[in-house]
């Protein structure tokens, strides 16, 4: 009773906080000052008028704010209530009152979540193990089969052999190579051979080529395609713009990669896909599995998975399965499965666990060809003599490999690299499997039914046996990470390889969203404006919808399996450099000029010229392999406009940084003219030479939810604006450091052996004198944690092993990570200013930064780190951050999949050093009962937790050898690298009891606020230095922010299916609710709201913003994924459950 009373205040109290809000609103627009300079009577009448509108509707989003408020403390009351009467909430689960009371509404506590007998953990599997690797004979990885005979007697072994090529978007050839020198005539004579035989089958995975092809082909050619598809002789398997990578991408490109190839399929095929195959991605994450069944899939293969966890699904036979989201407690999410049980997915190892036999069944290795067998006893061709003894020794083969499955149904892959390029190699296999098959089918007590197939074809035979027998699937929830394929030879360094590019996919993704999102507001505001559904004239719609397509590729042909991993050779590194480089001009050009039309008050002023965009970004990128560089400003009393557009859903506060050539200047709000909070800093050309020509200047922002905002910036009097105060340091070697602008001091007296220190109102943060890092962190809570950030090498494997570390693979040297050093110790700077303070220790290999934000809410209570990290002049050698806490953790940490989900992670002893490397998209965090400590990544990079309270992160490898898994060439083209972080500590209050087994964690509201501000930070574009340029005023399509916990994923313009290449009038919109913990809830709370209730109403969530049309969708819009459009105008009620991706076609008004 008590609490409810405390509730019932606080609604009270919140009530009479939104009538003083509004005298406080009243008062500042009877006081505001005009701003315009000159204008005529009637210019300033229109002006008035406009801008009383403006404030009005800036009053009705404060009642709005406001009222959103009271409803959600009216929601925890009736939680609260609920509870007390013994009623639970939306999300509710066995776990104490008292405890649920405390919680945020709608978080998600922490779980175990079990699937009954039949049920699998991936965890406990690990557990389980011994991770040895006896040898098992022919299939030695594995162990001798044994069958009497009779097992298929009354069910016949159906057999379903089914023909593919693997075909890299670039790997050792370009895109572009690879397409001209192999693939085009792959599907040339895919054409002619499956037209000669309508009992021949193929599949094809790859959207990416397959479109290139189709550009090329004739009308006649097409209509041929077509029909095989009709005929289910050509079947489109997972239907991406590639095979994705499922370590290092994030799900946002891994989605839109999806959407890139199902959008294309449906327009100028009109299928969609059913199954998925993935057969060389190193490692398989189970975040692609929930993207495939959003997307309509309903099965999937996979192959790369650690040989020690095949053999014990084998023996289990468990090597098809219901996989199932970790965090679901439903059937929702399941898709079935099917392991391939051996070592690769070539002919060689798909017929049965016998190599040296197999092999003898790929035909393209006939004598006389160009590929032959290891094992050195080649194929032959079928003749009416040999056809019985080699129809039983392949029979062998597919009864042993079907003694590992719960069914008499086989799938029997056959392909491999670029296969089938040759008009000869398709003859030759389909001719001898054909004359085999003819065999099998004369002799019905072999019992078999063998033919070529689809994977539409095996699932469909396979779901039928077990319908038809009551055979159930295991469930299974977990991820396959980290894959080894033999011996201790452990992929974790590819979660690393190529960190300057990882980055770079980062910005592309970012710069992709954000200009999605402005392009699809700006259409809608240009159709609401003109009020006839047209677009403003001179409007570059289609050109720039064919750059956010181009965009779209560039990112998707970068997911692929070869390309973020970092494992491609370094000619095909630089094009998937340029394209990125090139679609981030381009996107930029979209972004420009949609906030051109958008910001100009005058509308009739909008003039499209490409040659001279109106604005030009703050931040040049020079070339693919150069990082972005600041413009700088040239100021003067003539105000300069800088349009911020704020990319994320919530209202932030944000600190943006332009660099000027004046060490004062004064920042506005151009709207109200309200000055703005800055502060000039130094820009060191070198790490102890301040510039004299250039300095930064940063001052708070405070953006609307996807808003663009104008700020003015003049040149101020002498001495008015704020400086940063610096100290330089080097222990035993002090600097020095001159500058006429700034003060710069050395350490003296009794500061030279005490620690450095920053605070701001959340934190304070101590960091070793000698070398600038962090030691210490302390919360205004009062809870401390050593947090000690160092720097270690790891070595690589020494002569006396074959193998070591190279693009894929981190074999470590046996001496493990050793403590960096230098020959001289850093020079330490500390800047102290009003805005933001840092400490950055200069090193030979990197520069580390850590920075503390002034600012109030929760965007001041997370610590930034960057590295600019620099190995080039190194062999063999990888450079690693670890953070070192007094968290007691345990061997326990949770590392992101895809930024998507967390997963709990187990560092065993049983396991080599390499094994414990997990890949991290966007986050880690090592918790105990009482703290949580949380790394974010802008970046993917490989992370482990070797010991109690350590993380630690790869950020840089240079491998002078190849690890002999075909790329032929070490890692040796390292770039001058930027990594951003953001580290948060914090207290864990009610729902922090640990659980048991493989626990289910999220990340805190505060986590996923932080990753978003990361992840999508502000845009500033600056506009010419003119006197006479047109207006401008902000642009706010949304009056509040978002609820905390859901993410617009995507406001994708879609094609116009009348006009190619051209916008509909129809988006995707893409939201995430996401899961978030209930053991934190931050203090201040967040502007956003959140809800214990699953149901949203999407005309509030959106206002101002008005849909014409609301349609659910599958994840990849296709148009047979529609739900029946809703009948009901509005409200619009959508149904978003945590952690689940909703889509929606919608037209906006």
């Amino acid at each position: 009773m008590k609490r409810g009373r405390v509730l019932a205040v606080l609604v009270g109290g919140v009530f009479c906080f939104a009538l003083m809000s509004l005298y406080r609103m009243l008062d500042l627009m009877q006081g505001a000052e005009p701003r315009g300079r000159g204008d005529t009577p009637f210019g300033q009448v229109d002006e008035d008028l406009s801008r009383l509108q403006e404030k009005i509707d800036r009053l009705e989003l404060i009642l709005k704010n406001n009222n959103r408020l009271v409803a959600e403390l009216r929601d925890a009351l009736f939680q609260h209530k609920s509870l007390e009467t013994g009623g639970g909430g939306a999300n509710d689960t066995s776990d104490s009152a008292h405890r649920r009371a405390e919680a945020a509404p709608g978080c998600r506590l922490a779980e175990e979540m079990k699937d009954g007998a039949d049920g699998v953990q991936l965890l406990d599997v690990y557990d389980l193990l011994r991770f040895d690797n006896p040898d098992g004979g022919a299939w030695k990885q594995g162990f001798e089969i044994s069958y009497h005979g009779d097992e298929w007697a009354e069910q016949p072994l159906e057999l379903f052999l089914v023909p593919h090529s693997h075909n890299d978007p670039g790997w050792l050839k370009t895109f572009d190579r690879y397409y001209q020198d192999q693939t085009r005539h792959i599907l040339d004579n895919m054409l002619v051979k499956l037209g000669e035989d309508s009992r021949r089958k193929m599949i094809w995975a790859e959207i990416s080529f397959f479109s290139k092809w189709w550009n090329d082909i004739d009308e006649q050619k097409r209509a041929m395609v077509k029909r095989l598809l009709e005929a289910g002789q050509l079947e489109l398997v997972t239907g991406g713009w590639v095979m994705a990578d499922e370590a290092n991408s994030h799900y946002f490109a891994m989605l839109d990669q999806l959407m890139e190839g199902h959008q294309w399929m449906q327009t100028h095929l009109g299928v969609t896909p059913s199954s998925g195959w993935a057969v060389d991605p190193f490692g398989h994450s189970p975040s692609m599995t929930y993207l495939l069944k959003g997307a309509g899939l309903s099965n999937m293969v996979i192959q790369r998975v650690h040989y020690a966890v095949k053999k014990h699904f084998a023996q289990q036979q468990t090597l098809e399965f219901q996989w199932r989201q970790s965090w679901d407690s439903s059937s929702r999410s399941d898709i079935t499965c099917h392991m391939m049980p051996f070592y690769s997915y070539d002919v060689p190892h798909t017929c049965g666990p016998n190599p040296a036999v197999c092999c003898q069944f790929d035909f393209h290795r006939l004598p006389g060809r160009r590929v032959f067998c290891p094992w050195r006893i080649p194929p032959q061709p079928i003749t009416e003599q040999n056809v019985q003894e080699r129809a039983l020794l392949l029979l062998d083969q597919y009864r042993q490999k079907s003694r590992l499955f719960r069914s008499p149904v086989l799938l029997v892959p056959l392909g491999d690299d670029f296969r089938f390029v040759e008009s000869s190699e398709w003859d030759a296999q389909f001719s001898n499997y054909q004359k085999l098959f003819d065999y099998f089918d004369q002799h019905p007590e072999l019992h078999i039914k063998a033919r070529f197939g689809t994977l539409s074809d095996y699932f469909g035979a396979l779901h039928r046996r077990l319908s038809t027998s009551e055979t159930t699937l295991p469930t299974l929830r977990g991820d396959f990470f980290t894959y080894a394929d033999r011996d201790d030879h452990y992929w974790s360094g590819y979660f690393t390889s190529r960190p300057f590019y990882k980055r770079l996919d980062r910005t592309l993704e970012s710069t992709l969203r954000a200009a999605e999102i402005l392009f699809s507001l700006t259409l809608a505001e240009m159709r609401r404006f003109h009020g006839d559904g047209g677009l403003a004239a001179g409007f570059p719609a289609r050109e720039h919808f064919q750059r956010l397509t181009t965009g779209r590729r560039s990112l998707a042909l970068f997911q692929h399996h070869d390309a973020v991993t970092g494992t491609a050779r370094d000619p095909v590194v630089v094009d998937y450099g340029t394209r990125m480089f090139h679609a981030i001009l381009n996107l930029r050009q979209v972004l420009q000029s949609s906030a051109h039309w958008l910001t100009l008050l005058d509308k009739s002023q909008y003039h499209h010229d490409q040659s001279k965009p109106f604005f030009q970004m703050d931040e040049v990128i020079s070339a693919q392999d150069a990082l972005p560089q600041k413009t700088p400003l040239t100021l003067s009393d003539d105000p300069r406009s800088l349009v911020v557009f704020n990319p994320t859903e919530q209202l932030r506060s944000a600190v943006l940084s332009v660099v000027v050539d004046s060490p004062d200047a004064h920042v506005v709000d151009a709207e109200t003219g309200r000055p703005m909070a800055a502060q000039i800093s130094a820009v060191w050309a070198e790490p102890n030479r301040v510039s004299t020509e250039a300095f930064q200047l940063s001052f708070v922002a405070e953006l609307p939810p996807l808003a663009l905002a104008v700020y003015h910036v003049t040149k101020a009097p002498a001495g008015s604006t704020p400086r940063a105060r610096y100290i330089v340091h080097r222990q035993g070697n002090p600097p020095s450091v001159r500058s006429e602008h700034f003060q710069v001091s050395r350490l003296e007296g009794s500061e030279v052996d005490a620690p450095l220190s920053l605070s701001n109102q959340h934190l304070q943060i101590w960091s070793s004198q000698d070398t600038g890092l962090l030691q210490k962190l302390r919360l205004r809570s009062g809870l401390v944690r050593q947090v000690q950030v160092q720097f270690l090498w790891y070595g690589t494997r020494t002569e006396g092993f074959r193998d070591k570390s190279g693009a894929y693979l981190f074999l470590p040297g046996a001496e493990g990570a050793q403590l960096y050093s230098s020959s001289e110790p850093p020079l330490v700077r500390v800047t102290r200013g009003p805005i933001f303070s840092d400490i950055t220790s200069c090193f030979r290999h990197v520069t580390h930064t850590v920075r503390l934000f002034h600012l109030e809410g929760h965007a001041g209570k997370s610590l930034q780190m960057s590295n600019m990290v620099d190995i080039r002049s190194e062999a063999n050698r990888e450079l690693v951050m670890r953070l070192v806490s007094s968290v007691a953790s345990g061997n326990r940490f949770y590392s992101d999949l895809n930024g998507f989900q967390m997963q709990q992670r187990r560092t065993l002893e049983k396991l080599p050093l390499q094994a414990n490397f997990y890949p991290m998209t966007s986050s880690a965090f090592l918790q105990d009962a009482a703290a949580r400590l949380t790394l974010l990544t802008g970046q993917s990079q490989g992370v482990a937790s070797l010991r109690p309270g350590e993380l630690e992160v790869v950020l840089d490898r240079k491998l002078q050898q190849d690890d002999n898994r075909g790329l032929g060439q070490g890692v040796t083209d390292n770039k001058l690298t930027a990594s951003v972080y953001q580290l948060l500590l914090e207290d864990r209050g009610g729902g922090a009891s640990e659980v048991g087994g493989a626990s289910v964690e999220h990340l805190s509201l505060l986590a996923h606020l932080a990753s978003l501000s990361l992840c999508h930070p502000p845009i500033t574009m600056v506009a010419p230095s003119d006197s006479q340029l047109p207006k401008l005023g902000r642009f706010l399509p949304l009056s509040v922010s978002l609820p905390c916990d859901l993410h617009l994923l995507n406001l994708r313009t879609l094609e116009d299916p009348q006009e190619a290449q051209s916008p509909s009038q129809e988006v995707a919109l893409l939201l995430h609710r996401k899961g978030f913990d209930c053991s934190s809830t931050p203090e201040p709370l967040p502007q956003c709201t959140w809800s214990v209730h699953e149901e949203v109403n999407l005309d509030d969530l959106f206002s101002p913003l008005r849909f014409r049309s609301v349609q659910r969708s599958g994840f990849t819009l296709l148009r047979e994924h529609d739900e029946p459009a809703s009948q009901q105008q509005s409200p619009r009620i959508a149904r978003l459950r945590p952690m689940e991706i909703s889509a929606f076609r919608v037209q906006l008004d």
